[in-house]
């Protein structure tokens, strides 16, 4: 048994806008939709360093190997650096025609790779950008990550209002930012949805609860992306995509992944991570016992074949 050796090349409930770009991939159709999706990959190509070989993955794309994604959801205001709100890495095994998917909690202590001291693992990206959040997460998983995908949070909304807004079902109402979001059925454009995906503090459960929401939000933009209506917005909804998300994935990698990988995607499997919230110099942090942290590098490196005869 032999440990797979550790790919350098790297990209940074954003799954689903990530599976909702491969889907469009998938359809496009005519010249001009066509020439807007390639502009806007170019547009959000940016690889993390000179060091990577961009020739490698690609080969290991088309041989159908497991690989792994993580997901950035960044909160950029004017004046702000960011922080990484939302971290999911997504594994994807085509061997077994599975995904699973994990949201790492914000508020996660770990060590901040390349800071030398532990702090709140959504800090990564504040301290370090996409590469130090790449390495942090990294090495709080102990599994190669060979992808990252980086969302605008704030620009998200270009894209829903560009869809013509979303449908979510909401189990609890409450009001931020001058938005009031009633329970049940609601209709939202860009704004609205950002605000329904901003709040936590009102919600019992915290940090989850705007999990879930930000996976209905992703989740009703596929739908609404992927409709018949959305295709005559390709090229609309491809300058949004190329204005608000960053990644090193190129145009031939995404066709490589539509074309090996797309069975994998209809078999999602969310994994949850356990902590204990605590208080440390007044400041809340959410503690991963050592056994726990195991359980989960033990089934993402099973999900990514790590431990297998090559």
């Amino acid at each position: 048994m032999r440990r797979r050796k550790r790919r350098r090349l790297k990209w940074g409930n954003i799954i689903r806008l990530f599976l909702f770009i491969i889907l469009i991939v998938g359809g496009i159709y005519g010249f001009t939709v066509y020439k807007s999706f390639n502009s806007a990959v170019a547009t959000m190509h940016e690889p993390l360093d000179d060091k990577q070989n961009s020739e490698k993955q690609p080969k290991a794309l088309k041989k159908k190997e497991p690989f792994s994604v993580l997901m950035l959801g960044v909160d950029e205001r004017e004046g702000d650096s960011g922080r990484s709100d939302t971290m999911i890495v997504l594994t994807v095994n085509p061997n077994n025609n599975s995904v699973k998917m994990l949201s790492i909690p914000r508020d996660t202590m770990t060590e901040i790779v390349g800071k030398g001291k532990e702090d709140k693992i959504n800090h990564a990206y504040a301290f370090g950008g996409v590469p130090m959040a790449v390495d942090t997460v990294e090495n709080f998983l102990d599994i190669p990550i060979d992808y990252y995908v980086k969302i605008n949070m704030e620009g998200f909304k270009d894209i829903i209002d560009t869809v013509g807004g979303i449908d979510v079902e909401n189990d609890l109402a409450f009001k931020i930012e001058g938005f009031s979001f009633p329970a049940g059925k609601i209709h939202l454009n860009g704004e609205e949805a950002l605000a329904f995906i901003r709040m936590r503090y009102d919600d019992p459960n915290g940090d989850f609860g705007r999990q879930e929401r930000q996976r209905q939000v992703i989740q009703a933009v596929i739908k609404e992306g992927a409709s018949i209506t959305s295709l005559s917005k390709a090229p609309d909804i491809f300058q949004a995509i190329g204005s608000n998300i960053k990644t090193n994935l190129t145009f031939e990698e995404m066709i490589s992944i539509q074309k090996n990988y797309k069975e994998a995607g209809k078999n999602i499997e969310q994994l949850t991570i356990i902590s204990e919230g605590k208080i440390i110099d007044n400041i809340y942090y959410g503690i991963v016992t050592i056994a726990e942290q195991q359980r989960i590098q033990d089934e993402l490196k099973a999900q990514l074949e790590l431990n297998s005869e090559s």
